[in-house]
């Protein structure tokens, strides 16, 4: 046990010894214009010779730079990105950024509280804004996630953030927005070793009657305006009632899908759906109870054996066909840094690369309520974006550039670019 513990304490210092702590950017100060780029609105829509410009942190110009005339004199800088792509800052869902560190050291990680009924935890006030995972995850164009607690039934709320900030405070755009919800299996084990199917189905039926007491009590709390004795788990989920917060169901299959619409159509609550590995087998039921999907790890297996092989891959593009909104996720932390090129993949199985684009900015940004200020180049929003040499979505060609969160520039050196430079001096490859 010693020798162990003396190895994990040598691994971590020797991380934490080879990461580079990268301060958060300054307020923006100063007026710029970018000319040339090709810009990528995340509507649908592609601006060949684009004019951006932002100041105090707010985009004041998105247009074509071939059709207006622009003045130099309003603007401090003005940078020539012609030959390159500008895109909105991606967003993550579902996401445990900053909740975890090292996924093999238990105490590194913060994103799940003991107890099967926790909707009062709040994610954002174990989120870590010094994480060195954030910086690796900036890098390829992840500028906000949506930051989730994981475990248990009820698993608590999730929050948003913008990935380069001093403490949680500072990096929350939309706090405690989310109740999120683990739907119990409806599915029968067949196993050698599995127990019998009444016994199954008994646990099954039983998970659900408590998850319908638990949401019967909030919502006969939620009618209350100044209850005399307060509960701070029903009082949590007051906002499932007056329509202030959405409650995310976990939940993949046929069967769990349409038990958790009818439940929550029963309740009148807002329903984003989580996984949805069979959500293209229930589009129609999906789109009249207006249901959003947030997909997860586009790079998986199929999960029956006589599925399609690509069944991950196209389902972003069953989904757009049907007339479902959808958002693609990584579902992760450190996964995060591939959420453009697994997004990517979708283009290459129906939907086009503006669409693809659509389900990690646009898409995300409406789902989680901040399309106000966030997920398109639309002039009066955030200044959040990246530029790359070539296509982000592809693996290929993308080397992101530069990055603005708010208009203030993001510093992208990570701990691979730092390892990437020491060992290129080792070898004498500069």
């Amino acid at each position: 046990m010693k020798k162990y513990i003396i190895c994990l304490l040598a691994i971590l210092v020797t991380y934490v010894g080879h990461s580079q702590n990268v301060a958060p950017a300054p307020v923006q100060s100063k007026r710029i214009l970018f000319t040339g780029g090709v810009a990528h609105i995340g509507t649908g829509e592609v601006i060949q010779n684009s004019a951006i410009g932002f100041e105090k942190g707010k985009l004041t110009l998105v247009a074509d730079a071939t059709v207006i005339r622009i003045d130099g004199s309003a603007y401090d800088t003005i940078i020539n990105i012609a030959g390159k792509h500008v895109y909105p800052g991606l967003i993550e869902m579902n996401s445990i950024i900053g909740l975890s560190e090292i996924e093999s050291v238990r105490s590194t990680s913060d994103y799940a509280e003991t107890g099967g009924i926790n909707p009062s935890v709040r994610s954002i006030v174990a989120y870590n804004t010094d994480s060195k995972i954030t910086p690796t995850v900036r890098s390829n164009g992840v500028l906000i996630a949506q930051i989730v607690p994981l475990g248990g039934v009820v698993s608590g709320q999730s929050s948003v953030v913008q990935l380069d900030a001093w403490n949680y405070e500072d990096a929350a755009i939309k706090t405690d927005e989310g109740i999120h919800l683990n739907w119990p299996s409806l599915r029968i084990n067949h196993s050698d070793k599995a127990d019998e199917e009444e016994k199954q189905k008994e646990r099954s039926d039983k998970a659900i009657a408590d998850i319908r007491v638990l949401f019967a009590d909030a919502k006969a709390y939620a009618l209350q305006r100044n209850p005399k004795e307060k509960n701070i788990d029903l009082e949590s989920m007051r906002g499932l009632f007056n329509g202030t917060k959405k409650l995310y169901v976990h939940c993949n299959f046929v069967k769990e899908i349409i038990a958790a619409v009818g439940f929550c159509r029963e309740l009148g609550i807002k329903m984003v759906l989580v996984g949805g590995t069979d959500s293209w087998m229930v589009t129609a039921l999906l789109i009249e109870n207006k249901i959003p999907v947030v997909l997860e790890n586009i790079h998986r297996l199929p999960s029956r054996d006589d599925e399609d092989v690509d069944q991950p891959y196209k389902l972003p593009y069953l989904l757009k066909k049907a007339g479902v909104q959808f958002a693609v996720s990584v579902s992760g932390f450190w996964q995060a840094q591939n959420l453009s090129f697994q997004t990517g993949t979708t283009a290459g199985y129906g939907l086009s690369k503006e669409e693809a684009l659509m389900a990690v900015t646009s898409t995300p940004a409406e789902i989680l309520g901040i399309s106000d200020f966030n997920g398109t180049l639309t002039k009066g929003k955030d200044a959040t974006f990246v530029i790359s040499t070539g296509d982000l979505l592809d693996m290929r060609s993308s080397v992101v550039t530069d990055a603005y969160i708010q208009g203030r520039y993001v510093n992208l050196d990570d701990t691979r670019k730092h390892s990437y430079r020491k060992y290129q001096a080792k070898y004498g490859l500069k």
